[in-house]
C-alpha cells in the first residue's frame, strides 16, 4: 500500500471514530456546474456540492426499479441520496470500514437502503450477474490492486449493467487505468474530465470545509485536514487546479 493511500485510509477513519454527530456525511471533493443548477430537497442542501457529484454520475442511466451497488461507500450520504432521488429497487453500500458501515445502516432509513463491510477486491457476499449498477465514488484510488476490483465488478454486473466511477489519479497515473480498463468487458459510453467543475465545488465549498475541520479537528491537525478536505489553497486544491491530479467521469457498460 502505498504512504497516500495509507493517509487517505487513517483520515477516513479518523472521521468516522470522532464525527458523533453525522456532521460528515460526504468525503468527496464535489462538483459544480453553473449551467446545470441541481434542485434539492432541503435534507440535501447543506451538502450540495458533495451531492452534485453523485448526481453527475448517476443521471448517467436509469436507476428506478434496479439493483445497485456503491463499492467505497463512505458514510453513506452519496448512497442515501441516489436511493431517494433515483429509486432503485435495492442499494447496497459497501465499505472496508466497518465503522462507516454501522454508521450508514443506523443513520439512513431509505426503503430498500443497507450498508456492509466489505473489500472492493473481493465482493463475496454478492452473487454473481446480479447487479445492475456498480456505483465508484473517489475511493479506486486507494485500491492496492485495481485488476481485482474490476474483475468483481465484471463478475457481480449482470449482462448489460453498467459500472459508473468518479475519481482521480495523478496524470502520469492515467494510462495504467485505461491499460487495467482495456482488459475488461466494458464499453465507455460518457466520460469527461471535471477538473474545473471540482475547483468550482471546492470555491464554493470552502467555508463549511474550514468550519468543519475547526469543529472536529485539534489545532495541531488543522493543516493537514484543510489538505485533505481540498479547501482553496492547500496542496490537494492546487494539485486538482493545476492538473497534477487528472479528475475524470467514466461511465461504462458491460458488453
Amino acid at each position: 500500500m502505498s504512504f497516500r493511500s495509507m493517509m487517505f485510509r487513517a483520515w477516513y477513519w479518523y472521521v468516522n471514530k470522532v464525527d458523533k454527530n453525522a456532521d460528515i456525511l460526504f468525503m468527496n471533493y464535489g462538483y459544480h456546474d453553473d449551467t446545470d443548477h441541481v434542485e434539492l430537497d432541503a435534507v440535501d442542501e447543506p451538502n450540495r456540492y458533495s451531492v452534485q457529484l453523485y448526481h453527475r454520475l448517476a443521471k448517467t442511466v436509469d436507476l428506478k426499479g434496479k439493483d445497485i451497488v456503491e463499492v467505497g461507500c463512505g458514510r453513506g450520504g452519496g448512497l442515501d441520496y441516489v436511493t431517494r432521488r433515483f429509486k432503485p429497487a435495492t442499494a447496497l453500500g459497501v465499505d472496508l470500514d466497518a465503522i462507516a458501515a454501522d454508521f450508514g445502516n443506523r443513520h439512513y432509513k431509505a426503503p430498500g437502503l443497507k450498508f456492509e463491510q466489505g473489500n472492493a477486491q473481493d465482493l463475496n457476499s454478492i452473487r454473481n450477474e446480479s447487479i445492475d449498477v456498480v456505483l465508484n465514488v473517489e475511493s479506486s484510488h486507494r485500491y492496492p490492486e485495481m485488476d481485482k476490483f474490476l474483475s468483481e465488478v465484471d463478475r457481480v454486473l449482470k449482462p448489460g449493467g453498467h459500472f459508473l466511477i468518479t475519481d482521480f489519479r495523478y496524470k502520469e497515473e492515467m494510462d495504467e487505468f485505461h491499460a487495467h480498463i482495456a482488459k475488461t468487458n466494458f464499453k465507455c459510453f460518457d466520460e469527461q474530465i471535471i477538473n474545473p467543475n471540482v475547483v468550482s465545488s471546492l470555491n464554493h465549498d470552502t467555508p463549511r470545509r474550514e468550519a468543519l475541520v475547526k469543529k472536529l479537528t485539534p489545532k495541531m491537525l488543522h493543516k493537514t485536514s484543510l489538505n485533505f478536505a481540498g479547501t482553496v489553497g492547500t496542496e490537494t486544491y492546487n494539485q486538482i487546479k493545476d492538473g497534477d491530479y487528472t479528475y475524470f467521469v467514466y461511465c461504462y457498460q458491460k458488453n
